[in-house]
């Protein structure tokens, strides 16, 4: 095990997703329940805690210098890090830092129920569309839970399709199964993009979807949409491949907004209205979830974008939480609401599922709210 002064406690722990160096005397550990705490510990000085960053970022081949002051790297391939140091930050300060411990929870879909995350008809729906081809994105910002819910979802998947993801820098995802013999009983290629301070050398996710293509995928998983692979994403989405992906959005609307932002930086000429066409009929659904205050993870949204035979965008709410409680009380969030049924997805997208091979009885379970078999 790498030796981090005090944080290597913290960051091979268990129960930890994120460590904050906000300087080298503050010092900030998040807990996978929510809550933060400012520990008590602190480096030696502004130097000690360069040095000992410098040693994780040596894990990953990056150099951080004053001509490099900004770095991303990974200590493995569920820890990567964010580091800024002088002349970006203050002499006083020496380094800032934000370290991501994706611990991959394999919950199930009682879990998330029990949780208040969503009910048992939503999950039910979500499962379904993502098992008859229709791409997907769930939005939300950091810690909202967008990456486990994405994991349970790619979990549904029935084992004979071939799933490839690609993720930025570092794994979150962990979706291979195996039987009680070890022996692996699904399809699935998992990968990671690659930084490298030759350009030539960099791996970038839009090159991993190119790439994604040639071995013929039933699924296409990219971790999260952050630069102009969404326009590649959006591009597979539309030619017959099925794409899960995230993305950091403040609501179901805005989320394909941004993906027009993200598909303009490799078109940057094309008229928004154009791109936005493309981005709904690539990702009919979203998904927004949020981490209240009361630390309480939560699908706030289920939003479909159905395209009429007209060429008419309508954006149908289908389920929203509605929170009919918010108060504070000594000191901590009471939040209290409930999910509710807003509308059925549109007959266009019924149409679909049963194209894609959804059996009438399924579809009618799911429109009754029962489970898709």
């Amino acid at each position: 095990m790498a030796e981090f002064s005090f944080l290597t406690k913290y960051i091979f722990g268990t129960g930890i997703e994120e460590i904050n160096l906000n300087s080298w005397d503050d010092i900030e550990v998040q807990y996978s329940d929510g809550t933060n705490v400012k520990l008590d510990e602190k480096f030696e000085s502004p130097d000690h805690a360069i040095n000992v960053v410098r040693r994780m970022l040596h894990v990953s081949g990056m150099v951080l210098d004053n001509t490099s002051p900004v770095i991303l790297g990974h200590l493995s391939k569920n820890i990567r890090i964010a580091v800024l140091k002088t002349p970006l930050v203050d002499e006083d300060v020496g380094v800032a830092a934000s370290i991501r411990i994706v611990n991959a929870q394999k919950l199930q879909k009682e879990d998330f129920v029990k949780s208040g995350t969503a009910t048992d008809e939503m999950m039910n729906l979500l499962s379904a569309l993502v098992r008859y081809g229709v791409s997907t994105t769930v939005a939300g910002a950091t810690s909202s839970g967008k990456t486990t819910l994405t994991g349970w979802l790619l979990s549904t998947i029935p084992d004979e399709k071939r799933v490839f993801t690609i993720e930025n820098g570092s794994r979150e995802l962990d979706l291979v199964k195996r039987d009680e013999n070890g022996k692996v009983i699904n399809k699935v290629v998992h990968t990671i993009t690659r930084e490298s301070e030759e350009k030539s050398k960099s791996i970038s996710q839009d090159d991993l979807l190119d790439i994604s293509l040639r071995f013929h995928p039933d699924y296409i998983v990219v971790g999260e949409m952050r630069s102009s692979e969404a326009d590649s994403a959006q591009e597979a989405a539309r030619t017959g491949h099925t794409v899960v992906t995230t993305i950091h959005s403040n609501s179901c609307e805005s989320t394909w907004r941004r993906m027009v932002t993200l598909c303009k930086r490799k078109y940057p000429n094309v008229d928004d209205k154009v791109i936005l066409n493309l981005v709904t009929e690539a990702f009919p659904i979203v998904v927004y979830a949020k981490q209240l205050e009361n630390k309480q993870r939560s699908i706030m949204e289920i939003m479909e974008c159905e395209i009429k035979p007209d060429g008419k965008r309508e954006y149908h709410s289908l389920y929203q939480y509605r929170i009919t409680e918010n108060r504070l009380e000594n000191g901590e969030f009471i939040i209290k609401g409930a999910h509710e049924k807003v509308a059925d997805i549109s007959k266009t997208l019924q149409r679909r599922l049963l194209e894609n091979g959804m059996p009438q009885s399924e579809l009618n379970a799911l429109m009754k709210g029962g489970k898709s078999a």
